[in-house]
């Protein structure tokens, strides 16, 4: 399962996509929408991608994990549009006979789409916009906060 959407995700389904009956193990991580980033508090957030090559690229980390970890079934659901405080905006499941695979494949999925799928966060503060990953972002938070 790949999916990219302007509604609202929902956990249970994109795991249920992995669980299967040789898939002993089965992680699910959600990112959720927090209130500050860097010591400013943040409104909300702001999502939008190339989906197209967004979709791709999920589907390319889908199948890279498959190929390099023993798993059996990967789900990538990402939201998109404005997210509210709590809001969860990402949700990756991974289904493998054992627990420890599961763990990392599912780390490792969630750090391939930080650095190559095309979507890109707004963060909107009480007092200010930004860009994640862009120089002002940069200059305010350090590096690795997206």
């Amino acid at each position: 399962m790949i999916l990219l959407t302007s509604e609202a995700l929902e956990p249970e389904r994109v795991t249920e996509a992995v669980r299967g009956p040789s898939n002993g193990g089965v992680a699910t991580f959600l990112g959720v929408t927090r209130d500050n980033t860097g010591g400013r508090q943040t409104r909300f957030l702001e999502y939008e991608a190339y989906e197209p090559m967004a979709e791709a690229k999920l589907a390319e980390i889908a199948a890279e994990i498959r190929e390099e970890w023993p798993v059996e079934d990967v789900a990538i659901a990402h939201r998109l549009g404005r997210l509210e405080i709590g809001d969860v905006s990402l949700i990756v499941a991974v289904g493998s006979p054992h627990r420890e695979a599961a763990f990392r494949a599912c780390a490792q999925v969630v750090d391939r789409i930080k650095q190559t799928v095309p979507i890109w966060k707004k963060e909107h503060f009480v007092d200010g916009e930004v860009w994640v990953e862009s120089p002002e972002f940069f200059e305010a938070h350090g590096a690795g906060d997206r």
